[in-house]
């Protein structure tokens, strides 16, 4: 099998932007990412982007590079960057979860590296996703 890569980031709603711009952003990648093979999950909790994804290395630097430029959010911050042996999201191409408490989302901002990783995969249970 050959390797994959997963990224987590976190960032910030643009203050231009509204809120509805989540389910715009979801369904298109939805369709890109069945395409370029990565699956993950998009979590948002009014003000900030918490998103795990995972697929081929070229496909997740091409992602990335696309989310850097993107500017309808700001302050993406890659918390979590490296080399996955097997899948961790095996139903959808992009999961969606919106959250009430934001200090969810705040305590994995205030984390780095596998222990960014570790805390958002337990927190995943506790989300309403939809896929």
């Amino acid at each position: 099998m050959p390797p994959l890569r997963e990224v987590l980031y976190i960032s910030l709603l643009a203050t231009d932007q509204s809120t509805t711009v989540v389910g715009q952003i979801v369904a298109v990648s939805r369709a890109r990412n069945l395409r370029d093979g990565i699956t993950g999950l998009l979590v948002f909790d009014g003000m900030r982007f918490c998103q795990h994804f995972e697929g081929p290395p070229e496909a997740v630097q091409a992602l990335l590079a696309r989310l850097a430029a993107d500017p309808r959010h700001v302050e993406l911050r890659v918390l979590y960057d490296g080399e996955l042996t097997q899948r961790r999201y095996q139903r959808f191409e992009m999961g969606l979860a919106d959250v009430d408490d934001r200090e969810d989302l705040g305590d994995v901002n205030a984390l780095r590296g596998i222990a960014a990783l570790e805390y958002f995969i337990a927190l995943r249970s506790r989300f309403d996703i939809s896929g």
